[in-house]
């Protein structure tokens, strides 16, 4: 049998063959010389020698300093007569209690050193001339005793004859701690005063400054806070002033009657045992 080779035939079985045959591929070259020529060009190293350069400051923060024009300055300078009477008649009652509250207190206090002398060296004496002579010059308690033995030396007169001798010692030693207790009262009204009516002067200032904030409005047609901020901050000014005086003035006056009403009790011991001497007959010269 013969076989016949056509020119279709051997390009077909030519194609066939060509795609049996696997792709050849190409590695890549690791060659040293081809490593030298794929390897990246290195970058010259940097100058060192030249001076580091500081990184930039950061810009300062200035702080601004924003005026109050809402505080007691402004109120001072801003103020008519009468919100600036006003000021002015708190501070005087504040200075008034705050000097009343010092003064007695420290009155207070002499009595109680007072006491506490005469209850240790008067009532060991060998009379009462010299025990008087104990006691502090312009103290109460020497005051009570020189009036008790005045009392007993001046019963002996013709006026007094009439008059029981107990009696009248007890009436000349009970005005002495009368007198005693009214002198531990003094400033004390003062001080219920400012406590009672200086809320009422912050409240007029009060008034005053909302008055004023409704005169803003009125006038500007709008209630804006520019308006209103001013006078309003006075009026809220003022009833805080009022409370700060009122209030020191209440405690203290609290505190001073509690104070004499424990003084007055040791005065008042004093005084009847000075009497039970002096009806004793141990008045002395």
């Amino acid at each position: 049998m013969t076989i016949r080779f056509s020119p279709r035939l051997a390009a077909l079985m030519l194609a066939v063959s060509m795609a049996a045959v696997p792709a050849i591929t190409f590695s890549q070259d690791t060659t040293p010389a081809a490593a030298e020529a794929s390897a990246p060009v290195a970058a010259m190293p940097a100058d060192t020698s030249a001076a580091p350069v500081a990184p930039p400051m950061p810009p300062a923060v200035s702080k601004e300093v924003v005026d109050n024009p809402y505080g007691l300055s402004a109120l001072w300078a801003q103020g008519d007569f009468v919100s600036r009477g006003t000021l002015i008649f708190l501070a005087i009652m504040s200075i008034g209690s705050w000097y009343i509250l010092i003064t007695k207190l420290w009155e207070s206090m002499k009595l109680a050193g007072q006491a506490k002398a005469a209850n240790k060296g008067f009532f060991k004496a060998a009379n009462l001339q010299e025990g008087a002579k104990l006691l502090k010059k312009g103290s109460a308690y020497r005051y009570i005793a020189e009036t008790g033995i005045e009392a007993g030396e001046r019963h002996e007169g013709t006026l007094t004859e009439n008059v029981d001798r107990n009696d009248w010692v007890s009436m000349k030693v009970q005005r002495s701690i009368d007198d005693v207790n009214s002198r531990l009262q003094d400033g004390l009204a003062v001080l219920a005063t400012v406590g009672s009516t200086a809320p009422f002067v912050g409240l007029f200032g009060t008034v005053w400054g909302i008055y004023h904030a409704l005169t803003a409005i009125g006038i500007a047609g709008q209630a804006s806070i520019d308006k209103v901020a001013g006078p309003v901050g006075e009026a809220l000014i003022m009833t805080a002033l009022g409370l700060a005086v009122a209030v020191p003035a209440v405690l203290g006056y609290n505190w001073l009657v509690r104070r004499n009403k424990v003084a007055m009790e040791s005065v008042r011991a004093f005084g009847g045992d000075l009497h039970g001497i002096l009806m004793g007959g141990r008045v002395g010269r």
